[in-house]
């Protein structure tokens, strides 16, 4: 038997496991709860919440010590983990590298801390796009009228995935034919315009799904509930018709935001109106589609 801290772990690998989770978060409460406060505080999204705090639970569990017990030099051991033994995505790791800046700068309280870990180089790559007739084929493939509207609605709109979640009964407005999206990517509002088309199955799957608040709800013990669906399930929705459609390329739901984008620029769409249309900031973001279309 091993003593670690004030509890008795064994060596039988599972016993191990499942002890050294709960105590972590056992460990982590305190900690958690004002690093959420931090965030809260300074009005930071749910997705980046559950991000960092994900991060510094797992930057915890990696060494077997509560975080505020950790120092720089275990943050430059984790960063190297995750390079050469995890092999995470450089964004992945960009994130992981905010949030222990934040765990030790504005949750600790630890100004002095010389966080020495560089910015991995972000390598520069073309997004996957999906021809017309793909996209075709995709949405097609769809098991189930909440699949192909869901899948509709993420073409026929270039919303994020967390925006499509995130989307009310109450943001579809018939009248002057958009969406609205409610605190996009950067805390932004925008209006994106809808097609015929898609109101139409809009309509259809309404009449099918009657859902209250959200306009994709989720599940609460495999009963619909009255709450977002999750990211993760739009992804798995998405690689699931991409398989019955025989699509080869890696799809994601992303895929079809970029796929609408170069659509729209080979359509002739003046570039600066897909940027507000896409939610970018940054014009030289929107760019990278001339680099895609066949306008080029």
């Amino acid at each position: 038997m091993v003593d670690f801290g004030n509890v008795a772990c064994f060596p039988d690998p599972n016993f191990w496991i499942v002890e050294v989770l709960q105590v972590f978060r056992y460990l982590m409460t305190p900690l958690r709860k004002r690093m959420l406060e931090e965030l809260q505080r300074r009005n930071y999204s749910q997705l980046t919440i559950q991000s960092y705090l994900h991060a510094v639970e797992d930057f915890a569990r990696y060494f077997g010590r509560s975080p505020d017990q950790l120092n720089e030099e275990h943050m430059r051991e984790d960063h190297l983990h995750l390079v050469h033994d995890r092999k995470l995505a450089t964004n992945t790791i960009i994130a992981r590298i905010a949030a222990l800046r934040f765990l030790f700068v504005k949750t600790l309280r630890r100004p002095y801390v010389q966080v020495d870990l560089p910015r991995p180089k972000t390598e520069k790559r073309l997004p996957v796009v999906l021809s017309r007739e793909e996209v075709g084929r995709l949405i097609d493939s769809a098991s189930n009228l909440l699949h192909y509207t869901i899948l509709m609605t993420l073409y026929a709109t270039g919303l994020r995935r967390a925006e499509l979640c995130d989307l009310k009964v109450a943001d579809i407005d018939t009248q002057r034919m958009v969406l609205h999206v409610r605190q996009g990517k950067g805390k932004r509002d925008r209006d994106v315009p809808m097609t015929p088309k898609l109101l139409e199955t809009l309509r259809e799957y309404w009449r099918w799904m009657k859902p209250k608040t959200y306009l994709f709800p989720g599940m609460d013990n495999n009963w619909r509930a009255d709450k977002p669906l999750s990211p993760k399930a739009i992804y798995f929705i998405v690689r699931e018709a991409a398989k019955r459609a025989g699509i080869t390329k890696p799809v994601s739901p992303h895929c079809l935001r970029h796929s609408w984008a170069t659509h729209l620029l080979e359509s002739g769409e003046d570039l600066r109106k897909i940027q507000l249309l896409l939610g970018h900031s940054d014009l030289e973001t929107t760019s990278v589609y001339y680099a895609q279309s066949s306008v080029m």
